[in-house]
């Protein structure tokens, strides 16, 4: 008889793209990931996994038992809801997948606050980018998202998975103390052009939310520096290298030599809960969702400096 733990562990690899990538994902170490699908392809007798440069591809024969994988994994998570539910108090192991600034600045109060209220619920967080995480709870790979879209680009909504809004983060525009921006009440956006950027690399939404608004205002962007975390891009905003439009969810304080200014009118992005239509009844969803709407509005609140 197949493993259902070795059938979630050649899943996960099939998800996440590595061995490495799916051991952190489970909470397991690389060894462990490897152990357990050496094991299922000794059950098997076949070969599951092929090296291919320094990652790996799955077999047609690995293919055909992710397939059969995700459909116990599903009838599994229906039984887990149903006890749950008969149980009417959340329990079990819950896996949420945050982007980085709700991890820092929104999950840990989120997340002492069900540890305190609720304590057979083990939550387990991981740090994902909004663009992967829907696609891995649509998939099964974890339970719960917390992810964000902007209006140029709405949040897709995969057949099978539900969303609830947690809130709007707004944005504000970071210069240096010494930028003629400084002593602005609100800049307005047709304002913009000439500047030099620092913002996140393509591909992210903040960066294509940049581009297509400047872009709409006659101004071609100079986008002198990237990076991919917030306190990198205010750091260099206060060495004075460029100006950098940042959301407040996870900023934390700004250094002296930075002033934030609102744009007129603020943008803002707005941030979601996602979990699978299969597990919506879980008490542990309900509650999760329930803490996070909670805790946003302390969380959201912001006293311009």
């Amino acid at each position: 008889m197949l493993d259902l733990q070795r059938l979630r562990a050649l899943h996960a690899v099939s998800v996440h793209g590595t061995v490495g990538a799916a051991a952190v994902a489970l909470g397991y170490t690389s060894s462990a990931v490897s152990q357990q699908i050496a094991k299922l392809e000794r059950e098997t007798r076949t070969v599951l996994l092929e090296r291919r440069g320094r990652g790996v591809r799955l077999t047609d024969e690995a293919r055909q038992l992710v397939a059969a994988a995700q459909e116990l994994m599903a009838i599994v998570e229906r039984a887990e809801t149903e006890l749950e539910e008969r149980r009417g108090r959340p329990s079990g192991r819950l896996t949420i997948a945050a982007f980085a600034s709700a991890a820092r600045g929104l999950m840990p109060s989120v997340l002492a606050d069900l540890a305190r209220r609720h304590p057979a619920l083990d939550t387990r967080l991981t740090e994902i980018d909004p663009h992967l995480s829907v696609d891995l709870v649509a998939r099964g790979a974890v339970d719960l998202v917390v992810a964000h879209d902007w209006d140029i680009a709405p949040l897709p909504a995969p057949a099978g998975v539900e969303q609830a809004v947690i809130g709007d983060d707004l944005c504000d525009l970071l210069v240096p103390r010494d930028h003629p921006f400084a002593a602005r009440s609100a800049v307005r956006r047709e304002e913009l052009g000439g500047e030099r950027w620092i913002c996140p690399p393509p591909g992210r939404v903040c960066h294509e939310w940049l581009v297509r608004t400047l872009r709409a205002d006659g101004h071609e962007p100079d986008i002198v520096h990237q990076a991919d975390e917030n306190p990198t891009l205010v750091a260099l905003v206060a060495a004075g290298l460029g100006i950098a439009l940042i959301p407040r969810l996870g900023r934390g304080p700004l250094p002296e030599e930075v002033v934030e200014v609102p744009l007129d009118p603020l943008p803002a992005r707005r941030l979601y809960a996602l979990w699978r239509s299969g597990a919506a009844r879980r008490p542990a969803i309900a509650e999760t969702v329930r803490a996070l709407r909670e805790h946003w509005p302390r969380v959201s609140a912001h006293t311009p400096r």
